[in-house]
């Protein structure tokens, strides 16, 4: 669902000083909405490459030039560009499967028909597979987030820069408990979320060169560190969880009206609030500091489900959008889903997500893990069980199905068919799906039909 995020803006905005308890407050109150679930969002970030030959870097006046005319375009979905000139868009919040599906395509087509023009195209790989970091955008932001990020290692240049991913919005849930009630909805996403990892893996080379893990753009989030990237423990009220995660998770920065924007390094908000230096943090500051954490679900107010690599092929990240709709909002998918991912649980040993040895096993070896298949095939057919209870067309359906035989059924993942292709016999552009048509036997217009 769009939400876009701050770049700054008016710095004077809401200068009156919040407190300790007044930000645990407003963070219990605007980051989990509760109420039947009825919304649905994804959000997609894509790499931009030459068509003609991905490999090649696309030069930033090119970049320039056409993300200018895609402005112009009168789409539904915000479009925003990441820091290394990746395109995003968001869609508006959706009443069901489909009215997402159908408004985000649409707004595809329009972008990939500008792009087409330039000779520029849209590729879906959860990392860029053969170019270094390289910031495209030079804004106060993006300076004092790699300045920060920076400290902990290289991961964060390539978080920035070079990785891609499909993030699916979906509602917080019921107040009440049950299998779409709040408490329960969190959970699982923390747990599914590492059968999500392993599931859609796309991300397994770096350099060209196999990096040892499925997906590593996942391995990128968690090199990144807890503070930064990681979720808190799931023992207690989420609300309360997360706002306490909140106060003691560091300030990327320090925003200013002008020049460069402060990076203070170990500063929680917590402590922000009660030093009130170098000035005291507002409600302004606080709406971006929380826009400056990312882990795996970041509550937005509905959940915000971060951990799904960028898929191949035109609507390959249609199947990802499907399963999770289905897991979250069919309250007889959500209990399957439920049952069957509890088990799991004990391998995380009560460490938050990513950091733990759940998250670690699904991102280095995927649908490898048996019990990650097993469970992977659980729930893929619950979410097929559900769809046309939520109003997915039989093509979306098929599609979830031909997925499920072409990979879950088989312990694959996408990744596994760029690592097939490291012989050289043919670029790794041209394996299927990855330019055109979808990683399923179903073309673009059957899908969406």
């Amino acid at each position: 669902m769009s939400d876009a995020q701050s770049d700054g803006g008016d710095c004077t905005d809401h200068r009156t000083a919040v407190t300790e308890a007044e930000v645990e407050a407003l963070v219990r109150g605007i980051c989990f909405k509760t109420g039947p679930p009825r919304a649905l969002g994804v959000e997609l970030e894509w790499l931009v490459h030459e068509l003609r030959s991905p490999q090649l870097p696309v030069t930033p006046e090119r970049l320039q030039a056409v993300y200018a005319a895609l402005r112009a375009l009168p789409l539904r979905s915000p479009l925003t560009v990441e820091p290394g000139g990746q395109l995003e868009l968001s869609s508006p919040p959706a009443a069901s499967l489909m009215e997402c599906i159908t408004t985000v395509s649409a707004d595809l087509d329009a972008v990939r028909a500008v792009l087409a023009a330039e000779g520029l195209g849209l590729v879906g790989i959860g990392h860029d597979p053969w170019h270094t970091p390289r910031r495209f955008l030079h804004e106060p932001r993006y300076d004092a987030m790699e300045a920060c990020l920076d400290r902990t290692g290289p991961a964060g240049r390539h978080m920035m820069c070079t990785s891609a991913s499909v993030q699916v919005c979906v509602d917080a849930g019921h107040e009440e408990p049950g299998p779409l009630g709040h408490v329960r909805r969190w959970w699982l996403a923390h747990q599914l979320g590492a059968v999500l990892v392993a599931a859609f893996a796309n991300s397994p080379l770096m350099g060209r060169e196999p990096t040892g893990w499925q997906s590593t753009r996942q391995l990128m989030w968690m090199e990144i560190g807890a503070g930064r990237a990681g979720a808190p423990p799931l023992d207690g009220d989420p609300r309360a969880a997360w706002a306490r995660h909140a106060l003691d998770s560091p300030v990327m920065c320090v925003r200013r009206d002008s020049g460069p924007w402060d990076v203070p390094e170990g500063l929680t908000f917590r402590e922000w609030t009660r030093s009130r230096s170098p000035r005291p943090p507002t409600r302004a500051d606080l709406d971006y500091h929380l826009t400056t954490l990312f882990p795996p679900i970041r509550p937005r107010g509905h959940l915000e489900l971060r951990m799904i690599d960028a898929q191949p092929g035109d609507d390959g990240w249609i199947v990802p959008l499907a399963v999770t709709a289905a897991l979250f909002d069919d309250p007889e998918a959500a209990e399957t889903a439920y049952r069957s991912v509890k088990p799991l649980a004990e391998r995380a040993l009560n460490l938050p997500a990513p950091h733990n040895p759940l998250w670690t096993d699904a991102a280095r070896s995927g649908l490898a893990d048996p019990e990650l298949r097993e469970v992977a095939a659980l729930c893929f057919a619950a979410a097929l069980e559900a769809l046309p209870r939520i109003g997915a067309t039989a093509e979306v359906t098929a599609a979830v199905a031909a997925y499920r035989d072409r990979y879950v059924a088989r312990g694959r993942s996408p990744a596994d068919d760029l690592l097939d292709r490291l012989d050289g016999s043919e670029p790794l552009s041209a394996r299927p799906g990855c330019t055109g048509g979808t990683a399923t036997a179903h073309g673009r217009k059957d899908i969406r039909t």
